[in-house]
This record gives structure tokens, sequence and C-alpha cells, in this order.
């Protein structure tokens, strides 16, 4: 790649069909962890191999490690993507490529329940703006970009199953420099709304009557997730749909979840269709906000179908 004094747009270019018919090395390696079928890397080369090779070249001119937010409601493939951008960006262009999910930066069980009793019990609920440790996160992101040689990051990591943080001692380190960062969130990018009526589901409309929970949750977007955006150099968005794939890809979610976990340890036991629905209720309100009004905001948006495959591409250097 030239190296470019400023960074412009990510043109075209084509990529050809070169997966292998039997991987190993970090192909095998990412598909064992995914649980992934060898498919996955055909439409990988086809989709989001050009993605790759831009990326590696905005950040060869970039003279700083380049950050790259990616939305997707949830389920939708966010993780997958970036850890295949990732290892790929590494097996193929040496890249020191670091992947963030904003779900890892979730305020801890302790400081949700007071939140819940100060301000509103929704809130004791993970996932929304409000709920996440934003101070924490722009503290890694600038460990991360200013990372050199010498220097290592501790990267905080979430446990689901327990619902809170997981201790220091066990949270993955990244040895510096860095040269592109992945950052990964079901509603980063997400702008403020300027109506919060009607409610949009049950859980809106008999717990949070009077809009207390929508307007603490709207506030947080404001004053914490926009002074983020501009930091960001490239926007991707996995775009679902409709609203109606999330609760079934959440469920494929959780029960996958609970396959992993010992019979009996916390967070084992799969919620109930009723206790799931609640839960998504939580996220509704701005995954249709994002689904509506974010990809006219990206730099390149890939449509998915009801199966999370993608179908096609918008923007980017895949155009």
């Amino acid at each position: 790649c030239p190296d470019r004094p400023e960074r412009t747009g990510w043109g075209m270019i084509r990529s050809g069909r070169s997966g292998q018919s039997r991987p190993g090395g970090w192909q095998g390696d990412f598909l064992g962890r995914h649980g992934l079928p060898l498919r996955y890397l055909d439409s990988a080369v086809r989709w989001f191999d050009p993605l790759v090779q831009h990326l590696q070249c905005d950040a060869a001119g970039a003279g700083r490690p380049l950050l790259v937010g990616v939305n997707g409601c949830q389920g939708s493939g966010k993780s997958t993507l970036c850890d295949y951008l990732a290892s790929r960006l590494h097996a193929l262009h040496g890249c020191n490529a670091v992947v963030l999910s904003l779900d890892d930066f979730y305020l801890t069980r302790e400081e949700r329940r007071q939140l819940a009793e100060a301000v509103h019990p929704l809130l004791a609920t993970r996932g929304v703006p409000g709920t996440h440790d934003m101070p924490l996160l722009r503290r890694t992101l600038d460990a991360l970009q200013g990372a050199g040689a010498a220097d290592s990051v501790d990267i905080p990591r979430f446990d689901k199953a327990s619902d809170d943080r997981i201790p220091s001692s066990r949270r993955d380190r990244v040895v510096g420099p860095v040269d592109i960062v992945l950052l990964e969130g079901w509603c980063l990018g997400a702008r403020p709304q300027s109506s919060l009526q009607p409610p949009v589901n049950r859980l809106e409309s008999e717990e949070d009557a009077d809009g207390a929970w929508r307007r603490y949750v709207n506030d947080a977007l404001g004053r914490h997730f926009l002074p983020l955006y501009p930091r960001i150099d490239r926007w991707v968005m996995l775009r679902a749909p409709d609203f109606a794939c999330v609760y079934r890809w959440r469920r494929e979610q959780e029960r996958r979840l609970a396959e992993t976990l010992p019979a009996g340890a916390p967070g084992s036991r799969v919620m109930s269709d009723a206790e799931l629905r609640r839960f998504v209720d939580h996220y509704e309100r701005l995954t249709r906000h994002c689904l509506e009004h974010l990809p006219g905001l990206v730099d390149l948006l890939f449509q998915l179908d009801g199966e999370r495959r993608v179908v096609e591409w918008v923007g980017g250097p895949c155009s």
C-alpha cells in the first residue's frame, strides 16, 4: 500500500475465491473457535476479504492505530466478523489487530444495582446506553492507540454467565504497537432520538410508563456515545432484515451459551420464551432506530438475510 498523508475513500477492488478446501492454520483455528462450517470461508472470501485489504492499506497510511466501528443487532455475527478480520489481518499482513466489544465494558453488577436503586429499576439489566463504563472504554482505547513496542494493555472482559466483569487476573493483555482496533457493539453508532413516544413494546408501556428509563438511556447516548464517534475512522454495519430476526437470533445465542456451561453453573439455565422476550424488549427501541437510520451513515453496509447470510453490500471497498 502506498503511504497516504490523508485517508480517502475506500475505492473499488475485486476479490477472487481463494479459500482452501481443507483449511489449517489460522483458518482452521478460526472455524473451530466459532463452530462454523467450511462454507463460511467461501462467503468470507467473497464479502469480507476486500474489507481486510482496505483496512490494511488504510492502517499503513494512517500514521496511528486505525479505529473501526462495527454495528449490528444482537446475534448478527459482529464478534465472528471482527475475529475473522483480525485473524486474517494478522496471518496475511502481519497486522496487530485488536478486537474490543462494547459488551465487555458494562458496569459491574453492583454498580448497576446501585444505578437501578438511584435512577430506575430497568437499569439493573445490562445492555442499553447508561449501563456501560464509558470512561473505561476511553482509557482502553487511549492505551491501545498509544501503546509502544514495550507496552502491554489490559483488556477488560465481561462474563455474561455471571453477569459481571471478569477479574483483572483473568483478562487478556495486548502487546503493542497496535495497528488496528475493531470495536463492535449493538448500539454503537446510535444517535439520541428526538421523540421517545409512544412506547414500542410492553416493557416500555408497563415498566417505564413515565419514560424516565428511556430519557436516561437517550441522555447517555448524547453524553457518552456521541463524543466517542469522531474517534472512529471507518464504520461498518451488519444490517438485519428486520427486528423480528433479533429475538430468534438471540434465542440461538442463549442456547449455545447454555451448552458451553456445566450443568448447575451460574447462568446455565436457559431463559424461557417469556423471559427472553422481556430481555430483548430492553433493546428494541434502539435496535429499530439503528436499522432505520444507520445505513446512510456508515462507510460499508452488509445486508443480511434471515439466516445471517450476507446478500448485498453497499458502499466501501465492495461497491
